[in-house]
Formats: C-alpha cells, structure tokens, sequence
C-alpha cells in the first residue's frame, strides 16, 4: 500500500512483442499492396508499458521530478501556479501531482490535440488554452508563445519548461534506464523511444550506454517531417512526438539512428497493437514499434530491442480508434466494392491531361517556366491579394480552392481556408479596393475533407448538401478538390 498515488510512478512492465509485430508488419505491407515474403528471425522485442503509470504515461515521471525540484529550490510555492505548453501527456502528470499538492495548472497545447486529452485535463481541474499548430514556435499565437506571455503575466507562476529543464532527462537517467537494465538482466542491446522533448530518450540512452560500457545502441522513432529526421517541423498528426524546435533537453550524442516513420504507418500499428496483443495505447506508440520492427528485421535472434510504450489509447478514441477519422484522412479504405474517390480525383486528372505535379514560382496557383496545364492542387497563399486570388481562379476555370500556408506537397495541417468566388465577388462589389487587400481578410472556412479511400456514396452524400467542394487527403496530405461536376463527369462516363 502507498500514501498517495504519486508514489506509484515508475516500475512498469515489460512485455514480449517480437510475434505480434512481425505479424502486423504482413498487415502493413498488404495495405501497401506490398509482399514482404519469408522474413529472416530476427531481434526479440520487448515493449515498456509506460501507460502504467497512474497518469497514464510517461511523462508522469518528469512531471514529479520536475516539481520536487522547484519545490527544494523554491522556484514553486504553496499556492503557486503551474504553467506549460503541453501536447497532453505532461500536462496531465503536472495536473496530478498538483492536485495533490494544491497547486493552480494552465496548459496552452496545440489545436491538433484530441478533445479527450483536454477532458482529462479539466478532470483534474486544470485551464486549458488552445493554440494553432501551423505557425511558427516563435509566433506570439504558438503554444510556446502562450505559455511564456501568461507565465509572465501570473503572479507566482512557474514554468517547468520540459524542453530546457535538465530534471527532465534526469529522471529517466535516473528510474527508466535503471528498470530497464534490471529487468533484462543486462540483455538489452538496442533501446527504441520516440522524440519528443528528448528527455526521455537522452536520459535513458545516457544511463544503458554508461552501465553498457557503449554496447547498447539507441535509435529514435521520429513523424516524418520532424527536425530530427531532418525535416522541417512541417505538421504532422502522430501527437506526443517530433518537434520543430531544438530542445535543450535532447542529447543527440546519445542517438545512434533516428527512423522516420508517417503518420499512417504509425496509426495503422497502434490499432493492430491493440486488435492483436490487447495494448491499448496512443499513436507515438504505433511509431515507435514500427521503427523497432524495422530494426529487429536487421539484427540477430540473440538482441534484445526493448521499446518504450509512452502512453494509453485512451487519448485518442476519437482519432485513431475513430474509423470515420482514419477514412476521413485517407487512412483507411472502407470494405466495399464501389469505386472510390481515389478514382474519381483520376479521371478529373485524366480529362485534364497534368504535366505538372505542383505549383512553383512566388504565385501560389502559377506553373514552372515552360510547363504547360494546371497543377493538381491550385492554391493561393493567405498573404497574396484577393486580385491574384482571382486571377487563379479565372486562370484555372474553377470556382473555389484552398489558402495555404506552404507549397504542396502539403500537410492537413497547413490549409489556413479557402477562397470562394462567390464570397470573392461579394467583397469586391462592396468595396474595389478589397482587389488589392491580403487572401486572409477575405478567406472562408476550410473546404470539408473526404478520404482518398472513401466510397462513392461518401462523396455523393457530402456533395449534396450546401459545400461546393469537398479537399480530397490521401494518408493526411491534401491531393486535390472535387466539386459537383467533377463527380457528375465521373457517372456520366461510367
């Protein structure tokens, strides 16, 4: 028995994997229409059940190391205020620890978060602030930017500041690595970990590589588009991991290897780790066992590959587990005969006859000097005028498309709006000087999203009501708009 359920962080359990996810890792190359053939045995795997943890995660570790040492410094006072911008995870280890210890919590995250981790959140009777993801770390409307504005105006406040505060990697220097090592009696050869503020990963792998002797080898599980597999920070969906930013915190003279890993593949093995060892855990988990199961299929049967499960599936009902989400997405193809909307985006295309796969050049719906047709995806940019705006639009003959933040290929995450011709005209009647002012003061709602995958009857349905159009996503990246005529000329040649 303890005292307080604080007391119960740590010591979480390891549990084989090495069956399941070489039979998963068939079922990820069938829905690639790829065949892996006859696979050489390789590494055992273990996964660390880190949603043990009484908060549910990971992040319950530095969250109550965190703390204890504001407390001995007195950086954190009775009556003191918690603030941190958070992807969930720390924020509910922070949130648990004070609401034992009766402090105040706001939490800024970003607007890609599920509503369920901001549920758990109020649960334990933390603010909850939501900020946009697709804008730069050094945007005074960024998550980070939030933080720091309210941690400077609150009396009392304290920050924690995960991606700077060396308590971070320390308390897994401390506990995760040391479990680690005595729970495979000194076995292990290669430790597997997402990267997210770094802490995690720098404090384990600096622990097993000392106590080793430098034999045991750490490799990062990264979303593809992330700084650390050499991306840009560009949005991705896995929650909880990458970044766009450097953390103090992330030793990478520790990391021997980072994997890139997409948001699909990753999605894909959360739910068959649930399906088919009964783990229910979150999306950054499904990434990191991929890049574990990469690994193992180079090793020998005599390694040992110990993965760390950061956190539950119970964050993430409404997205990964979510069938509709994932078809939405493009994630998923729903169990059907009929054509999809993958083929109807095709015959647009066909019709059209592309030469050119993206737009270039400082206009966001121009084509590359010499090259002739339209680009798949016309665009407009939210700090061009209303009057290139319409240019595009007369240029191309069609009636609406996306603003967005970056040239394709694009992510979900970075369309901004959209340009309506209808509200285009509006606006300019009213007033001509509007021809001249920025995208973004006349710009609408997003258009509605169907998945590539998605059948007929799905488009039909969403065509059918008030929106235009609807932005085909294939594997969560835009690929293309359809709009009534679009799907009328796709029956009509059927």
């Amino acid at each position: 028995m303890v005292d307080q359920v604080i007391d119960l962080v740590g010591d979480t359990p390891l549990v084989r994997l090495t069956s399941m996810v070489e039979a998963a890792a068939d079922l990820l190359a069938g829905a690639r229409g790829e065949h892996r053939g006859a696979p050489r045995r390789g590494a055992e795997i273990l996964g660390k059940l880190e949603y043990i943890n009484p908060g549910g995660s990971v992040k319950d570790r530095i969250a109550l190391a965190m703390v204890d040492a504001a407390e001995r410094d007195g950086r954190l006072r009775p009556g003191g205020t918690i603030v941190e911008p958070t992807s969930g995870n720390t924020g509910v280890g922070l949130a648990m620890v004070a609401a034992i210890r009766g402090y105040r919590c706001v939490f800024t995250m970003p607007d890609k978060i599920s509503e369920e981790k901001r549920a758990v959140l109020r649960a334990y009777g933390a603010e909850v602030v939501v900020c946009p993801t697709a804008v730069d770390p050094d945007d005074p409307r960024s998550y980070y930017s939030v933080a720091r504005e309210i941690t400077r105006k609150t009396p009392g406040a304290w920050s924690p500041d995960q991606y700077s505060n060396p308590d971070n990697p320390a308390a897994h220097r401390a506990t995760t690595g040391p479990e680690i090592w005595r729970d495979t009696a000194g076995r292990v050869t290669h430790f597997v970990a997402g990267i997210g503020t770094g802490g995690t990963i720098s404090g384990v792998g600096q622990y097993l590589k000392e106590v080793s002797g430098g034999r045991v080898q750490v490799i990062g599980a990264d979303p593809e588009g992330s700084v650390y597999s050499g991306g840009s920070g560009r949005p991705y969906l896995v929650e909880g991991v990458g970044e766009d930013i450097w953390p103090a915190t992330f030793d990478k003279t520790v990391v021997d290897r980072v994997e890139a890993v997409s948001d699909r593949d990753s999605f894909l093995m959360t739910r068959l780790l649930a399906r088919r060892a009964g783990l229910l855990v979150g999306g950054s988990c499904g990434l990191a066992v991929v890049a574990a199961l990469r690994l193992a299929g180079e090793l020998d049967p005599d390694d040992l590959v110990v993965v760390l499960l950061p956190d539950s599936g119970r964050g993430y009902l409404s997205k990964i587990f979510n069938d509709e989400w994932m078809y939405d997405y493009g994630f998923l193809e729903p169990p059907s005969d009929e054509p999809v909307v993958a083929e109807v985006l095709a015959t647009k295309r066909g019709e059209r006859q592309p030469t050119v796969t993206r737009a270039t050049g400082p206009a966001g719906g121009g084509r590359a000097a010499g090259q002739a047709g339209p680009p798949e995806l016309v665009h407009v940019h939210p700090d061009e005028t209303v009057g290139a705006a319409i240019s595009y639009l007369r240029e191309y003959n069609v009636s609406q498309m996306p603003v967005v933040r970056h040239e394709p290929p694009l992510r979900a995450a970075e369309v901004a709006g959209a340009v309506l011709e209808r509200e285009l005209l509006a606006a300019v009647f009213a007033d001509r000087a509007a021809v001249d002012a920025p995208v973004s003061a006349h710009m609408s709602a997003p258009l509605p999203t169907i998945g590539a995958g998605e059948p007929l009857s799905t488009l039909v349905e969403a065509l059918g009501g008030d929106d235009p159009a609807v932005l085909v996503l294939d594997n969560g990246n835009p690929v293309g708009i359809l709009t009534r005529a679009d799907l009328l000329s796709f029956l009509a040649a059927r």
